[in-house]
Parts: C-alpha cells; structure tokens; sequence
C-alpha cells in the first residue's frame, strides 16, 4: 500500500529568539499572531534580537519533519531561491529524510525567512518575510510530483497570493485525476478570517481532511462556540479535524464525533509547531490506515513532545 505523502507549501527559513513583552510592545507586535513583513522590516528586527536558532521551517514543511521523524515517507515542495537560506533549507529537511521535491534556480527574490519571537509564557510570536516562497505556482509542481503519493498536504496561508489560487487549482486537479487524498490546514484565524468563503468551498467541494484549532474552525463557520461548528461542518461529511491545545482534539467523520485528551505535560517552553507537529501525527496514522481514536492520540503524543523544546523540529 502507498503510503507517501506529500507537503506543499512556504519554505520558510524559521529565526528563533527570546524576548519580553516589552519588546513585542515596543515593536507594536500582537503576541501569538503572524505579521507580514518586507525585506527592510526583516533586516531591522533581526539587529534587535539574539539568535538563538536557525533552521528550516514553514508550518507544512514542520509537519513533514514530524511524519519523518515517524519513520513515514515524505516528500515536500517549496519555493526557494540557490541563496545562503535556501541552501540550509534544502539540507536541512534532505538530513531529517523529507525529500525535497523543488528544483531551485537564481531568483530575483531571496528565500523566505520567519522570525520568530519567543515570550517567557512560551507563546510565539512570528514576522514573517515570505521573499519567493509564497510565488509558489502551477509552473513549480508537476504530475510527477504528486501521482504516486497517497495523500497531498496544503496549508491555508499558500492561498494569500493571486497565483497561488491557481497553484492549489493545479494541485487539486492533478491528486483528483490519480486519486491522491487532499488535506489541507487552516493555518491561522487571521488567513481563515481572509479568506473564509474560498476555504468554506474548498473544503465543501475539494478536500477529503481538514484540520484547525478550534479558533480557526469557529471562523470558517462563522459561529461562537464549536458545538454550533461541528453541528454545521459534520453535514459536509468530510473528515475535519480540530485541534484545543490541554482540552484535547476531536475528529468529525461522516456524523461521528472522536473525542481525545490531550496529552499532560510538566513544562511547555515552546509552543512553535504544535499544530504542525499534531498534524504530523494524525496524518502518519491515517496514511497507516489506523483508527481515527489512535490517529488523533499520534497527533497529541507529538504536540506534548514539541512545546516541551524550542523550535518545531524533534530530533
């Protein structure tokens, strides 16, 4: 049975350092939000701070470390550019087993990097300069790129850009003619909040797996409180996934609702890539063919794992 999977999404360089809520205010940061950034912007922030790590990143290229790291099988796509990141962003995912699937060339934008500010409370505040990642488009992946995986993983902040649109049209319609499944993640509120009808389509008309925290999935159905969502979301028979940090996760699947606890930890010291690091696990299980039960508890186990270090990545 194939069980590859494959990642499709920002390759973002990640740029982790500490830092006190001060700093967030003084630099006019929301705590636990994602900024845009341009170049100048990136390049001031970055003499403001102490590095303390630097290592590939993006929210679905994080998910692919984690299936990786549970001896899966998986491939990842990302723009990047043949500059000084883009060749740490290569290696660093072809060291951890992600295959890299993007051939790179000289590009007049540099790779896309992610600064990403931790506060004492863990949360994680990232500015994020997209440089050539979110130019992903149709012209990048081929039907080679996706016919002989199982399953097709996308993430919501790739739909931002004018040609991204295109790209997932691509993507969707190449995994529907080889009958590749297609996942998807909400990514942030902010992206849900943007783009709230196009995601409500999509995963309506175009995705078999949908995953968000409970935030997120409140958004894409425009209701208060997440009895209401997934009394209106269960009706799309589809298999949604969402996440509630300590309150666990829950699986919606044709009308069924899979509860799950979350699994207790002594100390978080960072909360980078525990949805990525869930979503990991959940889809590793699922391309395994596991129950939904296990597939969630996978999801959970990896969760605890990654806000118990710095960074998104386990060794």
């Amino acid at each position: 049975m194939n069980k590859k999977i494959l990642g499709i999404g920002n390759a973002i360089v990640d740029v982790l350092a500490k830092v006190d809520d001060e700093f967030l205010n003084k630099n006019k940061l929301i705590k636990g939000s994602m900024k845009l950034i341009n170049k100048s912007e990136f390049e001031d922030l970055k003499k403001n701070i102490k590095i303390e790590k630097v290592v590939a990143g993006g929210s679905v290229a994080n998910s692919m470390a984690g299936v990786a790291y549970l001896q899966g099988n998986p491939s990842f796509v990302g723009k990047i550019n043949s500059d000084n990141f883009g060749e740490l962003y290569k290696k660093s995912l072809q060291d951890i087993n992600v295959k890299f699937s993007y051939i790179e060339k000289d590009e007049d934008l540099s790779t896309g990097a992610s600064i990403i500010l931790i506060t004492p409370d863990s949360e994680r505040t990232m500015c994020t300069y997209l440089g050539i990642s979110s130019h992903l488009s149709a012209s990048d992946i081929n039907e080679k790129n996706i016919a002989d995986h199982k399953l097709v993983f996308l993430e919501g902040y790739l739909w931002d850009k004018g040609i991204s649109e295109k790209m997932f049209k691509h993507v969707i319609s190449i995994s529907k003619k080889n009958r590749v499944k297609i996942a998807m993640s909400l990514s942030d509120i902010f992206c849900v909040n943007r783009h709230k009808q196009d995601f409500y389509n999509l995963l309506k008309n175009e995705l078999d797996i949908l995953i968000g925290n409970e935030n997120e999935i409140n958004e894409l159905a425009s209701k208060k409180n997440l009895l209401d969502s997934i009394n209106q979301l269960k009706s799309l028979n589809k298999l949604i996934v969402i996440t509630r940090s300590e309150n666990g996760s829950i699986a919606i699947k044709n009308n069924e609702i899979i509860n799950c606890n979350s699994v207790k930890v002594d100390r978080i010291l960072d909360l980078t890539g525990a949805g990525d690091l869930f979503a990991a696990g959940f889809l590793k299980e699922y391309l395994d063919n596991s129950e939904i039960t296990k597939c969630l508890e996978t999801g959970s186990m990896l969760a605890s794992k990654i806000i118990q270090k710095i960074g998104a990545r386990l060794e």
